[in-house]
């Protein structure tokens, strides 16, 4: 592809996915100032059906979109027995802002609408951060463990928080996505983070534990999903713009919920390492899955 057509595309790309974010937006951001105004259950209920409707054409929009690159493969595996009337626990590696658009599209017509746990900053993003208000994701404040050691009044607020949205999700089938590390994974922040992984950041723990905790039986699955970019890693998210993403793998595996999952992380040290550990071993096959995918996209392409 010549730089000018990536150019014209990367422009195109971005008006189109602008508008049609501010199309869906404007009607979820409404209806959440109904409910603010109207906190009736039955209205609560109706208005997030809505809500959720309104972020199915969305996601149906970015299909669309994505459909326009000619050159653009999937390759994806365990999508099978999946329903939408289920609640799952979503858990992935996380590379680009790409990871939430592939997600959404992928997911759309296989599980319930997808409530991603989010960075406080993105609340200030235009129409989208409001939204996402509207649709009850939760929003997630990091603290530096300096910082935290300066104002130890701070600490387990993104654990109050996950409590607070997890109980507005027990009304209907919901899947809760966390991008366990916490931040985009990147050479400079593997080093930062001293990761043992080679693709991965080390994971947190709190969120999902919560979640778990939360709404404990009504999961029904734990979905552990791997995205890797083989043709597109170093800027997933600018190629998709422009059109020159090529290639998406996804990996999609049932996790079973047991009983040794549930309990208090925030009070319970013993269950808190015993989850920490098993998070662990979950991201150590991860990290040799994705290993696995980008030795064998290599060799393909020799």
């Amino acid at each position: 592809m010549s730089r000018l057509l990536a150019a014209i595309t990367l422009v195109l790309s971005i008006a189109l996915t602008i508008l049609v974010t501010i199309a869906c937006s404007v009607p979820i951001i409404l209806a959440g100032i109904v409910k603010l105004m109207l906190p009736v259950p039955a209205i609560w209920r109706s208005i997030s059906v809505f809500a959720d409707f309104m972020m199915y054409c969305w996601c149906e929009g970015l299909a669309l979109l994505l459909r326009l690159n000619p050159y653009l493969k999937w390759d994806v595996e365990g999508l099978d027995g999946l329903n939408k009337k289920n609640w799952y626990l979503l858990i992935s590696n996380h590379q680009s802002w790409a990871d939430i658009v592939i997600l959404c599209v992928l997911f759309r017509k296989h599980i319930p609408m997808n409530k991603y746990f989010l960075k406080q900053q993105l609340a200030w993003v235009p129409f989208m951060g409001l939204a996402c208000w509207a649709l009850d994701m939760p929003f997630m404040k990091r603290y530096s463990r300096a910082y935290l050691l300066r104002h130890p009044e701070r600490r387990g607020k993104d654990v109050e928080t996950t409590r607070r949205s997890c109980m507005k999700f027990r009304a209907h089938p919901t899947t809760i996505v966390n991008f366990v590390e916490g931040s985009r994974f990147t050479p400079e922040k593997k080093k930062q983070t001293r990761s043992p992984f080679n693709y991965l950041l080390p994971p947190k723990a709190a969120g999902i534990a919560m979640a778990m905790n939360v709404l404990g039986k009504q999961f029904d699955k734990m979905l552990n999903v791997t995205l890797c970019y083989p043709e597109n890693s170093l800027l997933p998210f600018y190629d998709m713009l422009s059109g020159k993403m090529t290639k998406i793998v996804v990996r999609v595996s049932l996790v079973p919920i047991t009983e040794e999952l549930h309990g208090d992380y925030v009070n319970d040290k013993s269950f808190k390492r015993r989850f920490q550990l098993w998070l662990n071993m979950l991201w150590s096959e991860k990290d040799k899955q994705l290993e696995t995918l980008l030795a064998g996209d290599k060799k393909a392409g020799q």
